[in-house]
């Protein structure tokens, strides 16, 4: 997973999700898993509401690990997470 082609990919999409006074609440993970099946890369935005009361930085984190995902970047008010690439099994010892 190329971090620096993500990033270049995430300008120029707009947030999906906004987390408001709400916050990060199981029904909020559950959006959030759902949209990162559908697409590999998700933009986030945090409003006002949500971020003068929480800290941005731990709340990215935060989503990232709890959804098992590729936290891109967190710049201001926008989160940017990839779906986490699958593993391929190890097929180590299997002969050809």
């Amino acid at each position: 997973m190329n971090i620096k082609k993500l990033k270049a990919q995430a300008r120029t999409m707009d947030p999906v999700i906004r987390i408001g006074k709400a916050g990060i609440t199981k029904g909020m993970l559950a959006e959030i898993g759902r949209q990162l099946k559908k697409q590999k890369l998700l933009k986030i935005k945090l409003l006002s509401s949500f971020a003068e009361q929480q800290d941005k930085k731990k709340a990215a984190e935060e989503i990232a690990f709890r959804l098992r995902a590729v936290l891109v970047q967190q710049v201001g008010h926008v989160i940017v997470l990839a779906k986490r690439e699958q593993e391929a099994p190890n097929r180590k010892g299997h002969k050809k």
